[in-house]
């Protein structure tokens, strides 16, 4: 390893793994930025576990950037969920990495809980944190401990989750007409999310299946539909085939006062779809792949309307079979 003068500045060129480790080489204007640079080097990069490793002085919002350039910026919601962490950093006091902690965090939280943010919410910044660090040790960008491994989140209960009788989905769909129609009738149909119907191309529809491609989890899902909705549906275009209408079904499901759960609206649709499909003997493990969900427990939600959900309990219990 050597750092060398060259033209303008200094150049470190050093393998800190040995001769058989990765070369790393850089140039500075100064030759005492370039003695950091190979001190961090032989720091962070190398296997001498004895080595001290220095203090990692960047600030919570530097390391979160850092997150975004190497993982955030391929995630869908990737950009929203930096400017959450961002905000977060930011109400924390945006500490140096190695002064943030445990009871930091802690703090935080209690502030936020006493300011009637829910223990979800909460819990959902705590993941985004967390997997920063996580990210970060794994792509060797940060060499300490993840400050909220051992932090367990806050207990709560499962929010209510509403669906709609048939009942009130004939009253609905009797209020509703053109694209908004056109859309709920993809939801309750598909189980769709409304903004992954309402962006649907004609491409997207063919052979009495729709495929939606711009899902939660940046996969494309393919699911079935019947003729006579394929054919309502279906416009011969290529291009996008409704106008945006999300207004318009907000106001009319607020019209019909149907209580449901706070922060549901259209959202009501997808969960009316998946609450039928099991009240009608589907299969859970279906469902899974309809919804697009990516673990079983997701769809576990809705099991307990299974119409034989648990009648093992008394069919197979040792006082029943002795």
């Amino acid at each position: 390893m050597s750092i060398k003068s060259i033209k303008n500045g200094y150049e470190v060129d050093c393998r800190p793994q040995g001769r058989q480790g990765k070369r790393y080489r850089k140039r500075f204007s100064t030759k005492s930025e370039a003695r950091e640079y190979e001190r961090w080097l032989l720091a962070t990069k190398s296997n001498k576990e004895w080595i001290e490793r220095p203090k990692d002085k960047r600030f919570l919002s530097d390391v979160i950037s850092v997150w975004y350039e190497h993982k955030g910026q391929q995630l869908k919601s990737g950009k929203a969920n930096k400017q959450k962490l961002l905000n977060l950093a930011r109400d924390i006091g945006n500490p140096r990495v190695c002064n943030f902690t445990k009871r930091m965090f802690i703090d935080y939280r209690a502030d936020r809980l006493r300011k009637g943010i829910s223990p979800a919410t909460i819990n959902k910044a705590q993941m985004l944190l967390s997997g920063v660090f996580t990210t970060l040790i794994s792509l060797e960008e940060y060499h300490g401990e993840n400050p909220l491994r051992t932090t367990p989140r806050i207990k709560h209960s499962s929010s209510e989750m509403g669906f709609l009788s048939k009942g009130e989905i004939r009253e609905l769909l009797s209020i509703l007409s053109g694209d908004e129609l056109k859309i709920t009738k993809i939801c309750l149909s598909t189980g769709a999310r409304w903004g992954e119907a309402a962006n649907l191309k004609g491409s997207n529809v063919s052979h009495g299946k729709v495929t939606f491609i711009d899902t939660k989890n940046g996969k494309n899902r393919t699911v079935p539909i019947s003729k006579i909705l394929e054919r309502e549906i279906s416009s011969g275009k290529n291009d996008k085939l409704f106008d945006d209408c999300y207004q318009q079904i907000m106001k009319k499901l607020k019209s019909l006062d149907f209580k449901l759960p706070k922060g549901q609206a259209t959202h009501v649709l997808r969960h009316t779809f998946a609450s039928h499909f099991i009240i009608n003997g589907g299969s859970i493990l279906a469902l899974q792949k309809i919804l697009g969900h990516a673990t079983i427990n997701q769809t576990m939600v809705y099991a307990h309307l299974a119409p034989d959900f648990l009648n093992e309990a008394v069919k197979y219990n040792p006082l029943s079979t002795t």
